[in-house]
Order: C-alpha cells, then sequence, then structure tokens
C-alpha cells in the first residue's frame, strides 16, 4: 500500500501535475526514490523487485556502478556541445560497430526511440525511387507518439486523421488472430497478406515494423513469419526498418531481435536498453542509405541533445558490460529459466489467457474467460497492485502484463519474482 510520506507527496504534484499518467503510474501510485542492481526503494522505505528494468530500459540494473562512474567523471568535463565530436564519440561508433550486424556499420546519434523512428523516415523519404511514395506498417505497432510515428500506424487524435501515406500489414498476433483463423492450419495468411499489399507494391519504399510487438503485448511471431515477409520485400526493393527500441541491446538473447529471426534490416532504431535509462537513441544503417547524398544534407542527423556527451558516456559504459561480461548469452540462459517458470501458469488461472515471450521479455495477457477472450484490464490492473504490494514491479499496460527484468539477475532473484508473481495470482485468481 502508498505509506503516508508517498500520499502526501502525491497530492502535493497533484495540483501542477498533466494528467495523462501511464496505467502502471496511475495505479501503482508510488514515489521511487532509490535503484540499487534489481531493486527499486520507495520514499516510505518498501523495498521491490523491478522486473520492469525501470522502463524495460535498465539492463543493467539501477545504478550500476560503472554507468555511475562514466556519468559522474563525464559530468565533470563537458555536457552539450551540439553534434561536435567529443573524445568519446570514436570509442562508441567502434562498440557499435562489433555489436552489430556488419552491415549496419553507419550510426546516427539521438535522444530518444521516437526521434530515431523519425530519422529513419527521413533517410527513407530521402532515398526512395520515384514513385515509391508509400511505407508498409503493422497493425497494432506502436513506434513513438510524434506525428510521423504516428501517421505509420494511422493513429489518430481527437477529430484529426493521420494515416497519411502508410499502408497496413497484419502482425502475427495468433491469440487474437484477426484474420479469425488458427496457427499452423492457417498457413500463416498474415504474412501472405503483407507481401501482397506491401512487400509486392511498387509505390511502397520500405517496410518499419517491431520484430516483437511490444506495446501490443510482447506479440512473438510463430516460425516462418518474418521470413517470408523479409524474402518478398528484398525481391520486391522494399527496405526494411527495424524498430528494436525495445528489444535492441540482447533483451531477447541476441543483440537484435531481428537476428533471432533472420532478417537483415537495412536501418534499424534502438533506445531503451542502450544507455541504463539515461536518454540516448542511435538510428544504424547501411552507409549507402546514411551516406546517401539526399540523406546526408547539412543537419539531417544533428538534435539538440543528440550524441551529447553523457549519453555516449552511459551508453558506452552499458555496452561496454553488456560485451565484457557476455550478457546477452546470460539472456539466454534466464530466458530458459524464465519461460520454464512462466510457461506453466495459464493451466493454472483460467483468467490468463496466455503468456508469450523471448529472453527476458514477457508478455501475459489477461481474459475475462477462455471462451470468448474478452480482454480483462481490471484484472491485470488488480494483479499489477497487488504485486506491488508483495515487493514485485512490472509493466501494466491495459490488460497485460509485461515482465523485464535486468540482465544482470541471479537466478534466485529470477524465482523470487515468479514466486511473488504467482502469490499475486494467487490472491486476485483464486
Amino acid at each position: 500500500m502508498t505509506g503516508q510520506q508517498q500520499t502526501e507527496h502525491l497530492e502535493r504534484e497533484a495540483g501542477h501535475l498533466a494528467p495523462g499518467a501511464s496505467d502502471e503510474a496511475a495505479a501503482g501510485r508510488r514515489v521511487f526514490a532509490e535503484g540499487h542492481g534489481p531493486v527499486l526503494t520507495d520514499l516510505d522505505g518498501n523495498q521491490y523487485l523491478d522486473f520492469a528494468a525501470g522502463t524495460l530500459t535498465q539492463s543493467l540494473g539501477h545504478g550500476h556502478p560503472e554507468v555511475v562512474e562514466a556519468l559522474t567523471a563525464q559530468a565533470r568535463r563537458l555536457w552539450n556541445v551540439h553534434d561536435s565530436a567529443t573524445p568519446g564519440r570514436a570509442a562508441l561508433l567502434e562498440l557499435l560497430a562489433r555489436l552489430l550486424p556488419e552491415r549496419l556499420d553507419t550510426y546516427a546519434l539521438l535522444s530518444t526511440g521516437a526521434e530515431a523512428v523519425e530519422a529513419a523516415l527521413r533517410v527513407v523519404q530521402a532515398t526512395a525511387e520515384p514513385g515509391r511514395n508509400r511505407i508498409g506498417a503493422l497493425r497494432g505497432g506502436f513506434h513513438g507518439k510524434t506525428m510521423g510515428a504516428r501517421m505509420l500506424v494511422h493513429w489518430d487524435v481527437g477529430h484529426q486523421a493521420f494515416a497519411g501515406n502508410s499502408v497496413l500489414g497484419y502482425s502475427a498476433y495468433c491469440y487474437r488472430c484477426p484474420l479469425e483463423l488458427s496457427h499452423p492450419s492457417c498457413g500463416l495468411r498474415c504474412a501472405s497478406l503483407v507481401r501482397r499489399h506491401i512487400a509486392a507494391k511498387p509505390n511502397v519504399s520500405a517496410l518499419v515494423f517491431e520484430p516483437v510487438l511490444g506495446a501490443a503485448g510482447i506479440v512473438v511471431p510463430p516460425a516462418g513469419y518474418w521470413e517470408q515477409i523479409a524474402e518478398a520485400c528484398r525481391a520486391n526493393g522494399v527496405l526494411l526498418v527495424a524498430d528494436e527500441v525495445l528489444t535492441g541491446g540482447g533483451r531477447t538473447g541476441t543483440f537484435l531481435a531481428s537476428e533471432r529471426f533472420g532478417i537483415e534490416p537495412d536501418l534499424v532504431t534502438l533506445s531503451k536498453g542502450l544507455a541504463s535509462g539515461f536518454p540516448f537513441a542511435v538510428l544504424a544503417g547501411r552507409a549507402d542509405l546514411l551516406h546517401h547524398p539526399a540523406a546526408s544534407v547539412p543537419g539531417a542527423y544533428s538534435a539538440t541533445y543528440g550524441g551529447n556527451p553523457l549519453g555516449i558516456a552511459a551508453a558506452r559504459a552499458t555496452l561496454e558490460v553488456v560485451e565484457r561480461d557476455r550478457l546477452v548469452e546470460r539472456v539466454r540462459v534466464l530466458g530458459d529459466r524464465l519461460h520454464e517458470r512462466l510457461a506453466a501458469l495459464p493451466a493454472r488461472f483460467e483468467n490468463l489467457g496466455d503468456v508469450r515471450g523471448l529472453g527476458l521479455l514477457y508478455g501475459l495477457e489477461f481474459v475475462t474467460d477462455r471462451q470468448s477472450r474478452a480482454p480483462a484490464p481490471h484484472i491485470a490492473r488488480a494483479v499489477y497492485t497487488t504485486a506491488l504490494d508483495l515487493g514485485l514491479r512490472v509493466a501494466l499496460g491495459g490488460h497485460i502484463l509485461r515482465l523485464a527484468p535486468p540482465f544482470t539477475l541471479d537466478e534466485p532473484l529470477l524465482d523470487e519474482g515468479v514466486t511473488l508473481l504467482e502469490r499475486a495470482l494467487e490472491q486476485v485468481l483464486s
């Protein structure tokens, strides 16, 4: 329960803070004061295992000493000189080149995931052949809240329609198939429709996609889905733009989720896990695209805070630990253990309709009953708040709970977190 100090603090904020907080902040009503490793402490001294890893950002947990030291040292020297070179930038670029696939060898440094998506859209539009004036995306995708990102997925605001020039294809959301089919008898009809409506259209320049849909509820496509689509895009000259803002950096057990599905993207956006929660983003791509004269005019990749020395320091320290400690391999080991524990839950709880994920990224989908599969956000909210009261923080969004623990977790703490989740499920659903 929210303690007295937190309640008083929230009441102070309420007079001036705009509404519109995330589901988890509105439901949780916590004031987090400190974070160390996988543990958060609130203003009243209560502690929580953080299985949301900040906002899926804290790959190394909270306050990793090497990241703290890098940020502190840099803060003493220099904060912002626009996009001029600074001593740490070359080393970070070389580190990215080691971690990313060889074909992605050129980088623009930015501040947020949405900013990187917008930069990718500019590259696509600048380099597209005449007549290729439309962009493909997937239904249910999320690429940010800026106008270009909203236009991709036809996300209207108020009475304003922002469909733009994008063409939507079907994602492989097998639990809620939009075509009302069942896998595998469906023959991956969703993929064949993406091929027909996006990859094979002569006026489509690129397909912007999340390899695993994040905000939609950790939707992991079955084998064959991405292989079919990627092959068709290649055959028809459609660029592949992977939005790995959430998945990039190792969270699914490979540095890019695209690697798990055999996708070779032309452009990739990364952000959340790169700099331990410090605002930082990267647009990675093929050199011929990012060096194209139309895509590299003066100011094309500059931004007020993009590539600032503090962000570079945080990203470099984070990724050096990921590389040195072989944490992507560690994610696969912990992910197998997490899968084993979570996969057993739907059989015990009728209202837990589906559990799905990869590596250290999982979604739990709650329903009113198994037959109708009607979404049950009230149940997800109750499980979320109960888990929080028990000392476990996860990520709430609608009728979905997302789990994304830090890569540095040990097995006993992973088991403890899942045990706390089970207790929350028992209290709410039994």
